[in-house]
């Protein structure tokens, strides 16, 4: 069982930039697929990024337009996403998960992501 935290959320101007960081709990986690969501009040949990083992591949939701950025340690069992240029749209919970399946497997489908974080919030004042 892998376990995950998120941190780093919290409020923002927009314009402004976060680093969001995911935690793991065991060192399987080098060998999974890590992946980032979110979910506005009322809407879908989105896939947002998604990162292979070795870091070789990497999707990105196309809405995001080159803003958010994925990476990993795998030294730190952690994942991260930097957000640049924030705007209010981007306001919701972000989550963190990790796969079996390859990024490209995996992606969209919630039902392929084997392990999910609890969250943390983002708020992005206008």
């Amino acid at each position: 069982q892998v376990r995950l935290a998120e941190s780093g959320g919290g409020l923002v101007q927009a314009g402004g930039s976060l680093r969001l960081s995911c935690a793991a709990s065991e060192g399987s986690f080098s060998y999974l697929t890590m992946g980032w969501f979110r979910q506005g009040p009322g809407k879908e949990r989105e896939f947002l990024a998604g990162i292979s083992w070795d870091s070789a591949t990497k999707h990105y939701a196309d809405s995001l337009k080159g803003r958010f950025t994925i990476s990993r340690d795998d030294y730190k069992n952690a994942a991260n996403l930097q957000m640049n240029n924030l705007s209010p749209e981007d306001t919701a919970t972000y989550y963190c998960a990790a796969s079996v399946y390859t990024v490209a497997h995996a992606m969209g489908a919630t039902n392929r992501w084997d392990y999910w974080g609890q969250g943390t919030p983002v708020t992005v004042s206008s």
